[in-house]
């Protein structure tokens, strides 16, 4: 599996293209109104064409200037160069600095980037802190992409999603996450890839997630896209935060049958309304136990790989 298309769907909202959509009206002799969504009816992309012209910070302005920012209520960032992966920094600069025009923001989706644009592990990351910082009201924050990426703790009174996607992630990010203080927090995701490109967190770094005491409102934990995914199912099968969660997503890494041994030999599984385990190295009679055994839970098993495949992969990586 890789990142191959652009998301069509953000914060509750389709997406749409606000670069394309003015290239198109531009070519075509049209006026920008025309082309363009009620500001509040979108998630508005804004990213580079391979080979662009314009720089990050000038499409950005235009969208400034072009939409009635004030009611936009979600951003989508695509690539922020046109050619090599560049720096994140100017373009965070830019969308923090318009925090002021954006009140009405709520969800930022940063990095709606697919290989054929850049590998995630050539993303040029920074520290993302000041999207939290400056965006008070934000409830729904996804980064794609993990070299560079930094995170300092911090407190936000809304945010309730948050997901990092990365074939590497930082532990210092894992960790910093963690530290963070979210006390409306319903969803977390971690990508955490593998230590070849950055991801060098290891289970210790996981137990605030998993003991209940960070994140009271969590009903939803994915701890995904991991080398070490069995012993994570292993860690969760006994995890206090298990029994108030709604959703599990162990999905995207290197499960085999000995983690889901584990966590069907654990504490009750039965009151998940989902557990998404997809891409696996689960043999067919586990899967069938699994079904047996959580009758009423959505179990998510596409994507299996083969059990006794000598190289296993987790979804994600460069």
């Amino acid at each position: 599996m890789t990142v191959n298309q652009h998301i069509e769907q953000f914060h509750g909202l389709p997406v749409f293209d606000f670069v394309q959509a003015m290239d198109e009206a531009a070519g075509d002799g049209d006026t920008a109104a025309s082309r363009l969504p009620e500001p509040a009816a979108a998630a508005w992309r804004i990213g580079l064409n391979y080979e662009s012209e314009e720089a990050f910070t000038e499409r950005w302005q235009q969208f400034l200037d072009t939409v009635e920012t004030e009611h936009v209520t979600a951003v989508v960032i695509g690539p922020w160069f046109s050619e090599e992966p560049e720096g994140l920094d100017a373009a965070l600069a830019a969308i923090t600095g318009a925090a002021d025009r954006l009140p009405a923001l709520r969800g930022i989706f940063l990095g709606d980037v697919t290989y054929e644009e850049s590998e995630i592990s050539w993303l040029e990351m920074c520290d993302v802190t000041p999207l939290l910082t400056t965006y008070p009201r934000l409830t729904e924050l996804v980064v794609r992409g993990g070299s560079g990426l930094e995170l300092k703790p911090v407190r936000h009174e809304a945010l309730r999603a948050l997901r990092f996607e990365a074939g590497g992630l930082p532990a210092s990010v894992v960790r910093a996450v963690a530290g963070c203080d979210f006390p409306a927090l319903e969803r977390l995701e971690l990508w955490l890839g593998v230590d070849n490109y950055g991801g060098d967190a290891t289970l210790g770094d996981l137990a605030p997630f998993l003991d209940g005491t960070r994140f009271p409102l969590v009903r939803h934990l994915g701890l995904e896209n991991s080398e070490f995914e069995d012993e994570i199912a292993a860690a969760v099968a006994h995890a206090p935060v298990v029994a108030r969660l709604e959703s599990l997503s162990l999905a995207m890494g290197v499960l085999t049958d000995q983690g889901a041994t584990t966590l069907l030999e654990g504490q009750p599984l039965t009151h998940l309304r989902a557990l998404d385990l997809h891409h696996h190295y689960l043999t067919q009679e586990m899967q069938q136990r699994l079904r047996q055994a959580l009758p009423g839970v959505e179990i998510d098993l596409s994507e299996a790989g083969k059990p006794d495949d000598q190289w296993r992969y987790v979804a994600v990586a460069e």
